[in-house]
């Protein structure tokens, strides 16, 4: 990846208790990713590709064309924020990926998404 394609990337995550079912090992994580252009050439989000791992070590991935049904096009400075959701079996687990990228200038890249964590409020300290 060259300077001129560049995507930063920043998560939050955020546990949803009113979806959750600790008795039935079902845990319900929401997340926001805010996603930006700090390169020099516009980008397009082609596909995603997630690995989620609970702490069993049971993993699920997720590959898909876009997010939350779009295919953002993103100009030198601009930004694009979206949520989404995971439920896995366990009160804490990792999420890592990448979004499969295209420049305007036909150069296609994956820009990584660096591991990060759902937790269960008061599980982890």
């Amino acid at each position: 990846m060259r300077a001129d394609h560049h995507l930063d990337i920043k998560i939050e995550t955020a546990y949803l208790e009113g979806q959750s079912d600790p008795n039935s090992e079902r845990y319900v994580f929401a997340y926001t990713v805010t996603m930006r252009n700090e390169g020099r050439i516009p980008l397009k989000l082609m596909t995603r590709h997630w690995v989620i791992t609970d702490s069993n070590g049971k993993v699920q991935e997720v590959r898909g064309e876009g997010v939350v049904g779009e295919q953002p096009h993103l100009k030198p400075g601009q930004g694009f924020r979206y949520s989404s959701g995971a439920v896995i079996e366990t009160p804490v687990g990792t999420m890592h990926g990448s979004y499969q990228m295209r420049g305007d200038d036909g150069l296609e890249f994956d820009a990584p998404i660096p591991a990060f964590r759902l937790a269960m409020p008061g599980v982890v300290h």
